[in-house]
């Protein structure tokens, strides 16, 4: 009798039941707007098995055991012991299934038997989580150590390489969140700010061409190397940087002034004194001087700085300084390698999408109709939404995906600001409650599964409501236990009640 009241106190106190809470309701909200978003055109019961609300019904139900599996059956040292083995079988797994799988909107990505597919992507996010746990959690590692660090790196980009290899770009963009939990766990946060610099200037560069990018890249190094640098050369420093910017942004206005000035000299001397050979010169010059271009004149400027920048930096022991060179000449690499990244390593649909997202082009029938469906169905739900199964964006089938990736533009019609605030808030309560559980804990394997698990939640939730909004490409992501698939539903479901389970097993002893 003790031993049965022990237990039963042990498990009410142990297990986050907050955390199975909202784990819950995301996924009942997920399974109402299924139903929702294919019931025009399948009217049916919500729990019939011929149409996707009732798939995934029974997808919820064995997401239901396998929970229960995990929490109360499967003994958690299981998930350490095992994590080399697992990473190595899925990872053997994602190699296959570009082989063997059907072509499915470009992609090479799902194991097909029968009516049910598996996509091997999903689950090695688990896999990945639990290496990288395991490796991180030795004793005697230290992430400031760089082989430490490239072996962290090394099990975060094998599966992502290989899921890019199979044309899965969304899921591929999913393991740059781990890059938070090598944070958490002593990773400069400089590098941070380096993989945001790195998109800030693919983007500019797309946008606003390779002038401007090296331009910007100068001015954000000029800033980082005067807070960084000594406190008497800040305003120096800015003066300096500032200035250098300032000029060269007013040298394409003043080229373009100086080849138009010559271009109608050239054509008076040619009129007035009538010299033959002033249409040749004319012709010449103007072939000449455009071709000098500002991206020119500022690159050399640019390299004669270089050396004594560097000399500064190794005379002063200035380090910042000197990796503040460095990251120019890696940035105008970068700069001038980002159209052949745009033209040869991303696909036709990718670069498309890419286009239409920075207005490069417009094409709201073509790869931008999904997205421009979206906001409207979003826009037109208002405050409150037009109800359940009022939405004519989503009863007539206006949005394409819309049980699957594009589920919160459901949300957004039919429940309206107030819905798709509570669903945010929902994901905000689940990853906050993660990492507050994670930082409880006394073991740093389940610290570091626990971060891991919040950061993939995190990055599904950033790309996927982005998309739907229009402020990232369309790249094919599941929003998480909302979407329909039973391959995603799946993966989430093992990849939050491992952590349950592991943060129950601390609990149950301290």
């Amino acid at each position: 009798m003790i031993e049965g009241n022990t237990h039963q106190r042990g498990l009410r106190q142990a297990v986050d039941w907050k955390l199975v809470g909202a784990y819950l309701l995301l996924v009942f909200i997920g399974w109402v707007n299924i139903y929702a978003s294919v019931h025009a055109e399948e009217p049916a019961s919500i729990f019939d098995w011929g149409v996707r609300s009732g798939k995934q019904f029974v997808w919820m139900l064995t997401s239901f055991g396998l929970a229960g599996l995990i929490l109360f059956a499967i003994p958690t040292r299981l998930w350490e012991n095992t994590a080399v083995p697992l990473y190595v079988f899925v990872l053997f797994l994602l190699v296959v299934v570009i082989f063997v799988s059907e072509n499915v909107k470009g992609s090479h990505s799902w194991f097909a038997f029968g009516p049910v597919k598996f996509q091997p992507a999903e689950i090695s996010k688990i896999t990945t989580s639990l290496l990288l746990a395991t490796v991180m959690s030795r004793q005697n590692f230290k992430i400031t150590q760089m082989k430490d660090l490239l072996l962290a790196g090394l099990v975060i980009a094998l599966p992502m390489l290989v899921i890019v290899a199979e044309s899965e770009t969304g899921s591929a963009l999913v393991y740059i969140g781990f890059i938070f939990v090598l944070y958490r766990e002593g990773f400069s946060g400089w590098w941070l700010g380096l993989i945001g610099l790195v998109i800030l200037l693919f983007v500019a560069t797309l946008v606003t061409g390779p002038f401007t990018a090296v331009l910007l890249l100068i001015g954000i190094l000029t800033l980082c190397c005067a807070f960084m640098g000594p406190r008497k050369e800040f305003w120096a420093r800015i003066g300096i940087g500032g200035g250098f910017v300032l000029v060269m942004a007013l040298v394409p206005m003043l080229w373009e002034w100086l080849c138009h000035l010559v271009e109608a000299k050239m054509d008076w001397i040619a009129n007035v004194y009538w010299v033959p050979k002033a249409g040749e010169t004319q012709d010449y010059l103007w072939k000449v001087l455009p071709s000098v271009k500002p991206l020119y004149l500022l690159l050399g400027l640019s390299l004669l700085a270089l050396p004594f920048l560097s000399v500064r930096a190794f005379r002063r022991k200035d380090s910042f300084l000197g990796l503040s060179v460095a990251a120019f000449v890696v940035g105008v690499v970068l700069v001038f390698s980002t159209d052949f990244i745009f033209e040869n390593v991303l696909q036709d649909h990718q670069r498309s999408r890419i286009e239409v997202l920075l207005g490069m082009k417009e094409d709201p029938s073509g790869v931008g109709y999904n997205v421009n469906q979206s906001k409207i169905a979003i826009g037109s739900g208002g405050l409150l939404g037009k109800g359940f199964l009022n939405g004519t964006q989503t009863a007539f089938g206006f949005v394409p995906e819309q049980s699957t990736d594009f589920i919160f533009c459901t949300v957004g019609e039919e429940w309206g600001f107030v819905g798709c605030l509570v669903v945010i808030l929902l994901y905000v309560f689940l990853i906050a409650r993660i990492i507050l559980d994670a930082e409880r804990c006394r073991t740093a394997f389940t610290r570091i599964y626990g971060y891991c698990v919040a950061s993939c939640i995190f990055m599904h939730l950033f790309i996927n409501i982005g998309m739907t909004i229009g402020l990232m490409p369309v790249i094919g992501i599941p929003l998480p236990l909302l979407s329909y698939g039973g391959s995603s539903l799946w993966a989430f479901t093992i990849l939050i009640f491992i952590f349950i389970a592991l943060y129950r097993q601390e609990k149950k002893y301290f």
